[in-house]
């Protein structure tokens, strides 16, 4: 499976914050694409993603229910 945007496209509209409990650790960093993937896997992403792109507001937050908190800050 492959994302459905470019890393270049992610990465010039978006900064991506990750904060929350993964893997029994505190996290609360910004990320890039590799690191998002790390944290959610691909298709999580491509669903994360297509919410941030379609959303008029200047951020979209993502809750997973395992604990993660996903942040797109559009630049």
């Amino acid at each position: 499976m492959t994302l459905n945007y470019t890393t270049r496209e992610i990465n010039r509209n978006f900064k991506i914050k990750v904060s929350g409990i993964a893997d029994g650790a505190k996290v609360n960093t910004l990320v890039g694409v590799s690191g998002l993937l790390r944290f959610v896997g691909v298709d999580m992403a491509n669903k994360m993603l297509a919410r941030a792109f379609n959303t008029p507001d200047d951020k979209q937050v993502c809750k997973l229910r395992r604990g993660i908190k996903v942040t797109f800050y559009y630049v």
